[in-house]
């Protein structure tokens, strides 16, 4: 009687699997190889989501830094009721009228319990005095003492908690130069003035909230008393429950509760004004992720699959001998695969747990490059169970391809000992032309659809899967072009014509290598021209508003004009210091208008100001005023005459309004002067008109003043001129940039210091094209490499040929070079066109809402992936390999 097949094909698999096993176990370095192709982007997955969980601070994670050992903390928010999430940081509102008087204490017990403790509780950004002038400051201020704050500061050294007329600081401020011992200055700005706080630091502390930033701790009050309609306090004495956090809110106080963060309740229970809709998917979200799996699962699979095809070819004649005796494709199949599920099940669990002791290491790197300080070491062991889930996948998925080869093998063919494979399909290649069209156009169309009127987040959903069909169909063209490249050898040297030739005669094992090279390539190519062509749209529009390399201080009418000329002369030198004059345009209780216009219709300028005034004073165009010069000579005529000079820069102004055309009658220059009393009520002056001559000189960069005016027609208005701000010369040196800030920070008026340095590149996008260089170097290297050390292995036969006919021992090198010059070649060539596609497509988008699309190729990078990688492979790979041909005997 012939048994169930549910049991036969357990059967079978039971058998499978255990074949599998120990072929893993006698092919131990075949195995390693194909290991670490599965487990490389699980390990990297895995150690990314632990840094990422870790350093994503939830609200129950954040609660001890936050309060401390406190059950809540009570805000007021200066109105008679508010509306909050269940975090007040994540949501909350001010929805009642302002109060006249602070909420009390008392009014807080009145409905938490009136046998609470409680303490004070002020976090603050305040100034300090250092050497230079002024710098920043985090503040805290409670009674540090009481156990309700434990949890706020971490003591480190010296006295804690501080006393009164004390204060703890952290390392920032004893790298500053105030260590124990020394005095701190703290300053608090106010409506009323300046006010100072002379503290002695007593003790070293850090805060528990974050690093890096200067941060100082002391008494209540040690600071001074900020708004006193925004008091807060730490509450102890049990649970605070959100219905008494929603009391808390009916009288104006935002409340953040310890039971309420770590418990909380159902989200029916928000208040309608932060009621979520739970039906809302990020639709968009989710198909990206989706794209940018199956693109890492396709990756994977590619790497992967060359090591599974030398697998199956090794097996050949043993799977051969089974067919000969009465096998199935079935049962060949299911041998091949077997080895992908061992290898995928042992790959996955590997990765993970060395992902794991990865960021265990990763997670203090991590958090030195953060100030914030990271959340406990947090494994999300569900998110792992998944990536575990994909690398089984990825190597299943690996093998099918040689599982099915194997399952069609000429079993005659193999039994005799002949190798190689039959022509490629004429179907594959034209279907992979369609998608390679088909993806052409997907991604005009998402250009099309992202940008202009209309524009829609699905274009660039489309443009991402227009992107995976066209490396879909890349990977179809791969053997007609493996093939073609061996046809067009036969003039070439012979290492790289038998490198050609044996990767035609293979293509199980390298196509899937030349794939992953193509598609590693496509991706680099393509984030690369993106990124560039956003970071040249953003140059493009960049406005430089001095020239290169100048300073600029804008001073206000009470500046103490020999103060800022010692801090400038101390830092760069009195003699590259240079005086702007130009009419001051506002003072403590009034404002100048100056308005000009040509037959009673006004001019539109952009308004815009480097210095203290956007009208300045000039006999001649100044040197800091950057004009060609016909421009200037325009200018300097007018200005001789007594007239008026209007520079204008259209996109200063978002709305870009054009250059205002004169008809060569003169412009008539008004002048009014609002006047404000002690309620806020203005009263207009007219202070004089006057017509003048003018001329408009159109900038191509944001012009350091509005207007240049002559000094007899300031004096024909009746107007003051002054100095209105300062010029530096430069070159001025980081290092004096910081001086000159802070020092001028310390100034009562505190003037802002500016130094042109044109337009800087965000230091990210460098992170990201070397991210990007770097990640093409290693996936082209790991496709390379793994293709070449597989053909190397099965190629022993015809090296060992080499050798018995005479052939050098570097042949063999040069064999090795050649194969990894043939797959990283062909697959780089193959990868730059098709990351063009999505590349130029994408840059659409990206870069039309910043003026005029554009679109930036960044062709040292390409060069470096196209041409650099795959010959420094080469060379790499000829010089490590064994210069010692293989005497085995050939059974062909």
């Amino acid at each position: 009687m012939s048994r169930p097949l549910s049991s036969t094909t357990r059967g079978g698999w039971r058998v499978a699997l255990r074949l599998a096993r120990r072929e893993a176990l006698r092919r131990k370095a075949q195995t390693a190889l194909m290991l670490v192709l599965i487990c490389l982007p699980v390990l990297a997955v895995t150690a990314a989501a632990i840094v990422w969980r870790t350093q994503d601070v939830s609200s129950a994670e954040s609660v001890d830094r936050r309060m401390g050992s406190a059950d809540a903390l009570v805000e007021s928010a200066g109105t008679t009721r508010v509306a909050q999430a269940f975090d007040p940081e994540q949501g909350s509102g001010w929805f009642g009228d302002e109060r006249d008087e602070s909420l009390e204490l008392t009014d807080v017990l009145e409905v938490l319990g009136a046998d609470r403790a409680a303490i004070p509780f002020t976090r603050d950004y305040l100034e300090f005095r250092t050497d230079k002038g002024l710098g920043s400051l985090e503040t805290i201020s409670t009674d540090l003492g009481d156990p309700l704050a434990d949890g706020l500061v971490e003591p480190v050294d010296g006295a804690f908690p501080p006393g009164p007329g004390e204060v703890v600081v952290n390392q920032a401020v004893v790298d500053r130069g105030q260590g124990i011992g020394d005095t701190l200055t703290v300053v608090r700005q106010t409506p009323d003035g300046e006010q100072t706080f002379d503290l002695e630091i007593v003790g070293i502390a850090e805060s528990a909230w974050s690093t890096g930033f200067e941060f100082a701790a002391g008494s209540p009050g040690a600071f001074g008393e900020g708004d006193p309609l925004t008091t807060s306090w730490l509450v102890g004495g049990g649970p605070v429950a959100w219905d008494q956090v929603r009391a808390l809110n009916e009288i104006g106080a935002l409340a953040t509760s310890r039971a309420v963060l770590t418990d909380p309740p159902p989200t029916s229970a928000l208040p309608p004004e932060f009621a979520q809709d739970d039906a809302s998917v990020d639709q968009l979200t989710i198909t990206v992720l989706a794209l940018v799996v199956v693109m890492v699962l396709l990756q994977v699979v590619l790497l992967a699959g060359p090591a599974f095809a030398v697998r199956a070819k090794a097996q050949a004649r043993a799977l051969a001998l089974v067919v000969a005796a009465g096998g199935t494709p079935r049962q060949a199949r299911r041998t091949v695969l077997a080895s992908g599920v061992v290898i995928g099940a042992a790959g996955g669990i590997l990765g993970v747990v060395l992902g794991i002791g990865v960021a265990v290491v990763g997670v203090p790197i991590a958090q030195s490059f953060d100030t914030s300080r990271f959340g406990p070491f947090d494994v999300p062991w569900a998110l792992l169970a998944l990536v575990a889930a994909f690398g089984f996948v990825s190597a299943v998925m690996a093998a099918v391809v040689p599982a099915v080869s194997a399952s069609r093998q000429d079993v005659v063919a193999v039994l005799s000992g002949r190798r190689g494979e039959g022509p490629p399909s004429v179907r594959s290649p034209l279907l992979g032309l369609v998608l390679l069209g088909g993806g052409i156009a997907g991604a005009v169309l998402g250009a099309g659809a992202s940008s202009g009127a209309g524009a829609n987040d699905m274009g660039a959903v489309l443009i991402a899967g227009s992107a995976l069909v066209s490396v879909v169909g890349m990977i179809l063209v791969v053997p007609v072009a493996v093939t073609l490249v061996a046809r067009l050898s036969s003039r070439l040297p012979l290492t790289l014509r038998f490198a050609a030739r044996d990767a035609a005669r293979h293509r199980t094992r390298t196509v899937p290598a030349v794939a992953a090279v193509g598609a590693t390539v496509a991706g680099v190519v393509a984030l690369g021209i993106a990124v560039s062509s956003q970071e040249a749209a953003n140059a493009a529009t960049y406005q430089s508003q001095l020239p290169d390399g100048y300073g600029s201080l804008a001073l206000s009418p009470d500046t103490d004009l020999d103060a800022v000329d010692e801090i400038l002369a101390r830092s760069v030198g009195a003699d590259r210091i240079i005086d702007v004059e130009g009419i001051q345009t506002s003072s403590d209780d009034s404002e100048l208008e100056l308005e000009f216009s040509q037959h009673g219709e006004a001019l539109l300028l952009s308004y815009w100001s480097t210095l203290g005034s956007p009208y300045a004073v000039a006999a001649e165009v100044p040197d800091h005023i950057d004009l060609p010069t016909a421009d200037r000579e325009r200018a300097d005529a007018v200005l001789a005459a007594g007239g008026l000079v209007l520079l204008h820069d259209e996109r200063a102004i978002d709305d870009g309004i054009q250059v205002p055309t004169l008809d060569g009658d003169q412009v008539t220059v008004d002048a009014r002067r609002w006047t404000y009393d002690a309620t806020g009520e203005g009263e207009l002056t007219d202070l004089g008109s006057v017509d003048t001559p003018a001329v408009v000189i159109e900038m191509d960069r944001a012009a350091p003043s509005v207007a240049l005016m002559a000094p007899p027609l300031v004096r024909e208005l009746g107007l003051q001129t002054s100095v209105v701000g300062k010029l530096v010369r430069g070159p001025i040196s980081e290092e004096a940039e910081d001086d000159i800030s802070e020092a001028a920070a310390a100034l009562p008026a505190a003037p802002y210091f500016y130094v042109e340095r044109g337009y800087q590149p965000d230091e990210a996008v460098r992170i990201i094209q070397g991210v990007l260089a770097a990640l093409g170097a290693i996936l082209m290297l790991g496709g390379t490499l793994t293709a070449t050390f597989l053909a190397l292995s099965d190629a022993r036969p015809d090296l060992a040929t080499m050798a018995a006919v005479g052939a050098r021992p570097r042949t063999r090198r040069g064999v090795a070079a050649a194969y990894a010059l043939v797959v990283g070649g062909i697959g780089a060539l193959l990868g730059a066109p098709v990351g063009f596609i999505p590349g130029m497509a994408i840059s659409q988008p990206l870069t039309s809402g910043v003026g005029d699309a554009s679109l930036d190729v960044p062709w040292l990078l390409i060069g470096m992936v196209v041409l650099g990688l795959p010959l420094l492979t080469a060379a790499a790979v000829g010089a490590c390999a064994r210069g010692r041909l293989p005497l085995t005997a050939r059974v062909d």
